[in-house]
């Protein structure tokens, strides 16, 4: 027979020989001495810890011809003992669940377990990684997990518990296994050292301990590897074929952190990497040793919560009171994260030198502390920018406003000011500098705290701040707008509770004068209350354009009102065509182009130009005499030159000119 490797020779063959698991050994023992064997076992837990050692001692202790019945002591020795040992036996199978995923499977065991043994008196089906299976072998499998044929035992062991349906763990006695204790570890290792000759030190069995972090496979397998090396086995043997950093190379480089020299922290992490040592590696020891001195800033008596050695207790110590636990805690903050990045970094050497001189920045950085709540309103309106108004494109013969608010008041003429309602406060005086810039950057503080973008923006174009009196602030937004930002009304007193340092601020909205008329057209700058309007330069008016030949309509021609012209003119002589008298080809309807040509010195008066931009009185439409149609062309021409004049204004009024065609006069 070829070597047997440590973890293979010293498997437990019974439950008192299970290590660091007492409370499921004395589970399993009183089950099997009280003959309480349930259908189905769930074993859950690490790597390492006993899961299928633990079902092979199940299947011996079932199955043991020593004994007449089940026992929690099996012999060891008897047929049934070693085949199963040695996985030959019949009536023992091991499945492994990673090989073994699809319902096909779980139906061909199901059909095997109705089989009664052969050789044992108990039938056990092992299950390993049963987190494998997929959800349709799972729920082939409930039923005879519920209620299995005689003599049949289910072992199912998982590494990743989460995975399993509930409806299989509900069916099943759960053990959990817990990672094997360090003196426990320690303990163990110690006697197989001494039962295969190995001499390793004790400082060695303990460091080799800890890198199994519980482990006890891997801590055998690291155990035999070691038995392979000229004695004695130190400390250091074991780092150099872990390829982990040593202690001293951890605790040098927390000094170099510490009395902050960047030179010496370089050439500790240079010498690291002429001994071979990945990044990664130096990484996550330097981050176990930033644990391991907060600890033992925190509590300094107690060496065994830590991974340091007894020997390098005391220099840990040290290093941690120069640190501090202040700056332990923000030193571990900073490499949060920082072994992901490093794993994907295409230079981790520069990243990690990168990483380590950055964390002496770390260092070098007071504490934060929490400003008071009018130097946060003051720095954060500083850091905010508000977004500037939309400046407003004045007449002709005017100058330009500013796109402040504050300015277009204060360019505004001296004139009497209006009273301003009861419900809202007055604006605050444009010659009052230091009042406006203080509401302004208190409203820009406020706008930076609100969560939702479309609220800040919304109230950023729409409303402006009129007046702070204390934790209470009075905000004007538009009519428009109003209903809008009242459902929001939550959302702005915490806003403004954060902006101002208050535990609960108070707003009250007011409205503006609801937008109509010239003074709200697109492009007229807002004028705070209280203040007068600019009334605007009128300038000259230009000449009414030329007016465009139209079509004519589709529908029948509208019957001209009697004539307004003298006898004998052209209108006149259409008149008689338009009743539908056919009297020749010459009566025809004539189109309101033919009709405005014909009559270029018609006797109406010619209506005046529609008025610039700005200038236009208040209202929908301009003013002007909307009568019914007197039937002559120049009717028509006026028509269409106040069509042209409205267009040209920004906007064409189609309603005027329908209820024109039909006689009507619209409202105004």
């Amino acid at each position: 027979m070829g070597y047997e490797p440590l973890h293979h020779r010293y498997r437990p063959q019974r439950f008192d020989q299970l290590v660091g698991q007492t409370p499921i050994a004395r589970t399993f023992t009183n089950a099997l001495q009280q003959q309480r064997i349930a259908p189905a076992y769930l074993l859950t837990g690490p790597r390492g810890t006993g899961k299928t050692s633990s079902a092979r001692i199940l299947a011996r202790s079932l199955n043991c011809v020593s004994t007449e019945q089940p026992t929690p002591e099996p012999c060891g020795t008897c047929a049934l003992c070693t085949a199963i040992t040695a996985g030959r036996a019949l009536d023992v199978i091991e499945i492994d669940a990673a090989s073994n995923t699809g319902v096909d499977n779980i139906r061909e065991l199901i059909e095997r377990a109705r089989f009664a043994p052969v050789q044992a008196r108990w039938k056990v089906y092992v299950v390993d990684e049963c987190h494998m299976l997929s959800t349709a072998a799972f729920n082939a499998l409930l039923k005879t997990l519920e209620e299995p044929p005689p003599q049949v035992v289910f072992v199912l062991a998982t590494t990743d518990p989460q995975r399993v349906l509930p409806t299989i763990v509900s069916r099943c006695q759960r053990f959990d296994f817990r990672r094997i204790p360090l003196a426990d570890m320690v303990q163990h290792l110690s006697w197989i050292a001494s039962q295969e000759a190995i001499n390793i030190t004790p400082e060695a069995v303990r460091l080799v301990a800890q890198l199994a972090q519980g482990g006890l496979r891997d801590a055998e397998s690291l155990l035999d590897q070691l038995g392979l090396l000229p004695p004695p086995v130190a400390p250091e043997a074991v780092w150099d074929l872990m390829g982990a950093v040593p202690e001293q190379g951890l605790l040098q480089l927390g000094s170099a952190l510490a009395e902050d020299q960047p030179l010496n922290l370089l050439q500790v992490v240079r010498q690291l990497f002429d001994q071979g040592r990945e990044p990664s590696a130096i990484l996550q020891g330097l981050t176990a040793l930033l644990r391991d001195l907060l600890l033992a800033a925190v509590a300094p008596q107690h060496q065994e919560l830590s991974t340091v050695s007894p020997a390098g207790w005391e220099q840990a110590t040290v290093l941690a009171n120069r640190l501090g636990r202040q700056r332990l805690i923000a030193l571990l903050d900073a490499l949060r994260g920082s072994e992901g990045q490093l794993r994907h970094s295409s230079q981790p050497r520069l990243s990690l030198e990168v990483l380590l001189v950055g964390l002496l920045n770390v260092l070098q950085t007071p504490a934060r502390s929490v400003p008071a709540p009018a130097a946060a309103v003051a720095t954060t309106a500083a850091a905010v920018t508000a977004t500037p108004a939309r400046p407003a494109r004045a007449p002709t013969g005017t100058a330009p406003p500013a796109p402040a608010v504050a300015s277009v008041a204060a360019a505004a003429p001296p004139a009497v000011q209006a009273p301003a309602p009861a419900a809202m406060p007055a604006a605050p005086v444009a010659g009052n500098d230091g009042e406006a810039e203080r509401l302004r950057q208190v409203w820009q503080a406020f706008l930076a705290r609100l969560e939702l973008p479309s609220t800040r923006m919304l109230l950023n174009q729409q409303g402006r701040l009129l007046h702070q009196e204390g934790s209470q602030l009075t905000v004007e937004v538009s009519a428009d707008w109003l209903a809008q930002v009242q459902i929001r009304l939550p959302l702005l007193n915490k806003a403004a509770s954060e902006a101002l340092g208050v535990e609960q601020a108070d707003i009250r909205l007011t409205s503006q004068p609801k937008r109509s008329g010239p003074a709200y057209r697109k492009g007229a700058a807002r004028v705070p209350p209280g203040q007068p309007r600019q009334q605007p330069v009128p300038s000259p008016s230009p000449p009414p354009p030329s007016p465009a030949p139209v079509p004519p309509p589709a529908a029948a021609p509208r019957p001209p009102a009697p004539p307004a012209t003298p006898p004998g003119s052209a209108t006149t002589s259409a008149a008689p065509a338009a009743h539908g008298s056919p009297t020749s080809a010459a009566a025809a309807p004539v189109p309101r182009a033919a009709a405005a040509a014909s009559a270029p010195t018609a006797a109406p008066a010619t209506p005046s130009a529609a008025p610039p931009r700005g200038q236009q009185p208040s209202g929908r439409f301009p003013q002007r005499s909307l009568q019914p149609a007197s039937g002559s062309g120049t009717n028509n021409l006026d028509a269409t030159a106040f069509k042209v004049a409205d267009f040209f204004n920004g906007a064409v009024v189609e309603a005027a000119f329908d209820q024109q065609d039909q006689g009507e006069a619209p409202e105004t």
